[in-house]
């Protein structure tokens, strides 16, 4: 498997999806975003997992897009946040409603610890590429040719220290939420330790 190999959905909606969070994140945290697409759709093309490509699309785009100051909220964890956002610019796409609802369901289900995939394959896919991505989980499940190869045209540009950054800093405002919990499981250290590198 290769890189040009993966289906990468070009609609409107995905490029806008794109504009976004190239205007609103920073360069890791972009390349973060984009990794995750690709890790998710290679990991559903190496298992046969049907998935709406679109749908994931979006989702992986914006999943972190309530880490960054404009979207940071200061009530509600940030993936739900970022499933809020999800939510408007599905709205903003045309999306029907039961559609915005998903692609924010999928953004908030991404931090949890795992996602039923015959219940809801986007969610189990986003939640498998982003822990890949930030903390090394299951890293090896996908050929060593593709995971160079994403790397190289997307390097990780220091989001390992971005990123504990930002999860500490969402922790010390909201000692409730999924970042809070990630902090005290010792998420910096593994990031730290993630064989994708910093």
């Amino acid at each position: 498997m290769r890189l040009d190999d993966l289906v990468v959905p070009d609609s409107a909606a995905c490029t806008a999806a794109l504009e976004v969070a190239g205007a609103y994140c920073s360069p890791a945290l972009l390349n973060h975003s984009v990794r995750s697409y690709l890790w998710a759709a290679a990991h559903a093309t190496a298992n046969g997992m049907a998935f709406d490509a679109e749908l994931l699309y979006v989702a992986s785009l914006l999943h972190d897009i309530g880490l960054v100051p404009a979207f940071d909220s200061h009530t509600v964890p940030f993936e739900e946040a970022g499933g809020h956002v999800a939510w408007v610019f599905g709205a903003a796409a045309g999306w029907p409603e039961e559609r915005r609802e998903r692609v924010s369901e999928v953004i908030v289900r991404h931090m949890w610890s795992s996602v039923d995939a015959s219940e809801d394959p986007e969610g189990h896919l986003l939640e498998y590429s982003t822990s890949l991505d930030i903390s090394g989980r299951r890293v090896d499940s996908l050929p060593e040719r593709l995971r160079a190869e994403v790397l190289e045209r997307y390097p990780r540009l220091g989001l390992a220290d971005e990123f504990a950054s930002c999860f500490r800093d969402q922790a010390a405002r909201k000692p409730d939420s999924s970042a809070a919990s990630a902090v005290r499981a010792g998420i910096a250290e593994r990031v730290a330790a993630n064989p994708l590198g910093h």
